[in-house]
């Protein structure tokens, strides 16, 4: 049995857009039914939501089986033992949040190779290999996995380039969210602040030869960050889909 290929990093690397959803509600039946929505890839959340790794595991297997959407796991901490768990449960691609210094950005991309390349614990039969499957798993899996990590704060800007330098960074992903808080604008992602410090962060990953993405539900500043050059792009989330289009429906009945 062959090592399985990562469609997403080979989209990414050769400068195809991958439209985005972002997932925390936690639910394998959610996840599955998005899948088959026409995104190329499905954001698994682990850091804001009640989302632990057996609930993941079976998140994953329903995105194998709903369609070709990827299934992107955001790690609620750029933890060793973490991202090991959540490795050998089969997830080819990793978003690392809060990552603010290259020694954190070598230490994410260490968590992800096995020795000499880097520190993951071997498992000989886990879902990664195809339960031992894969006879050259161990030896070939970092060609498959990729790395993302979220930029979020005042520090990480200040450190962008070295953290892109990385060997093993496939991308970084600006969080407007975190960042619009480290720049004062708690709760503000629309102030023109954040936005500028936004537009001008997607031109220097995109200038110092990474991969820019965004998550934004503001569908004026998504478009505005394609053009720019993100190319890991999430436009909404299931949370806000659910509750947005929920309260319309009531609405229109109760008005």
């Amino acid at each position: 049995m062959d090592l399985l290929p990562n469609h997403f990093k080979r989209a990414i690397r050769s400068g195809q857009q991958q439209i985005g959803l972002w997932c925390s509600l936690a639910n394998h039946i959610s996840a599955e039914m998005l899948s088959a929505s026409g995104f190329d890839w499905l954001l698994l959340n682990t850091e804001h939501s009640p989302n632990e790794i057996p609930m993941v595991f079976s998140q994953l297997q329903a995105v194998a089986s709903g369609g070709p959407t990827h299934p992107v796991v955001r790690v609620p901490w750029n933890d060793t033992v973490v991202i090991k768990r959540f490795l050998d449960a089969g997830v080819q691609t990793l978003l690392i949040p809060n990552v603010q210094t290259e020694a954190e950005a070598r230490q994410a991309v260490a968590a992800t190779r096995y020795p000499p390349l880097g520190v993951r614990g071997f498992a000989s039969a886990s879902r990664s290999s195809r339960y031992g499957r894969i006879k050259d798993y161990h030896t070939r899996c970092h060609e498959e996995i990729c790395v993302v990590l979220q930029i979020e704060t005042q520090l990480a800007l200040e450190n962008l380039e070295a953290i892109a330098r990385v060997e093993g960074v496939d991308g970084l992903f600006v969080g407007p969210g975190d960042l619009a808080a480290d720049l004062g604008h708690v709760g503000d992602q629309g102030h023109p602040e954040v936005k500028r410090v936004i537009e001008e962060t997607v031109g220097r990953i995109k200038g110092c030869g990474s991969i820019p993405g965004i998550l934004t539900g503001d569908e004026g500043l998504a478009r505005r960050a394609i053009e720019l050059g993100s190319l890991i792009t999430a436009v909404g989330s299931d949370i806000g889909l659910l509750a947005r289009s929920s309260e319309a429906l009531a609405a229109r009945f109760k008005s």
